[in-house]
């Protein structure tokens, strides 16, 4: 039925590192580490979940090294184990990796025009298209939705991988996937119907 909700997902994106404190692009798996600002982030977010009486059946995470961090400190809140699904990455950076805005757009002038311009191209830095991102994002959460009939869950992620997936359950064009701001330390939610989605709240991350 048109109201029949499918899933409803709280999306947690990961605490801060060293390199979202200096706005450098990762999508290496194995580094950076939550930083202190990061622990203390999720440390707020816990104590929210908490408070709200948030209820999970299945927590998920990216393979990501901070993701996972933040996944466990959720875990040991609703005594639970984690499942790392590998097709939550994030974005594939290419030559992007490291860089921070201001040296991508001294070795790469037009990079970020180009992906608001051409979101179904690879950037000359041959990262990851705006189109295929989204696609491959909704095509895992599509599966998760679908093997989790009926329950509420929660997804340790990336910021992109959040934008992305609102981005597939709004139907909103992939050209505006980098106007959808997500902070460190958030919670996102989406509710999944089986004809549409709807965003519950975006980006919100609570004080300590």
């Amino acid at each position: 039925m048109y109201f029949d909700r499918k899933c409803k997902i709280t999306f947690v994106c990961h605490g801060a590192t060293i390199y979202s404190e200096e706005g450098r692009f990762s999508d290496a798996e194995n580094y950076p580490p939550l930083s202190e600002l990061g622990v203390e982030e999720m440390n707020n977010l816990v104590k929210y979940l908490k408070a709200r009486g948030v209820k999970n059946d299945v927590i998920y995470t990216s393979p990501s090294v901070r993701t996972i961090q933040s996944a466990m400190m959720i875990a040991k809140l609703f005594k639970k184990d984690y499942e790392v699904v590998d097709d939550l990455k994030t974005r594939n950076c290419g030559k992007w990796n490291g860089l921070t805005f201001s040296q991508i757009l001294e070795k790469y002038p037009t990079g970020f025009s180009d992906i608001l311009k051409y979101p179904d191209k690879r950037t000359i830095a041959d990262a990851e298209s705006s189109i295929e991102f989204i696609e491959r994002v909704k095509k895992v959460i599509d599966r998760l939705v679908e093997e989790n009939t009926g329950n509420r869950i929660i997804i340790v992620t990336h910021p992109e991988v959040i934008q992305a997936a609102i981005c597939a359950a709004l139907e909103i064009p992939a050209d505006k996937l980098p106007k959808i701001f997500i902070r460190t330390g958030s919670a996102t939610q989406i509710s999944y119907f089986e004809e549409w989605s709807s965003l519950v709240y975006s980006d919100y991350v609570p004080l300590g």
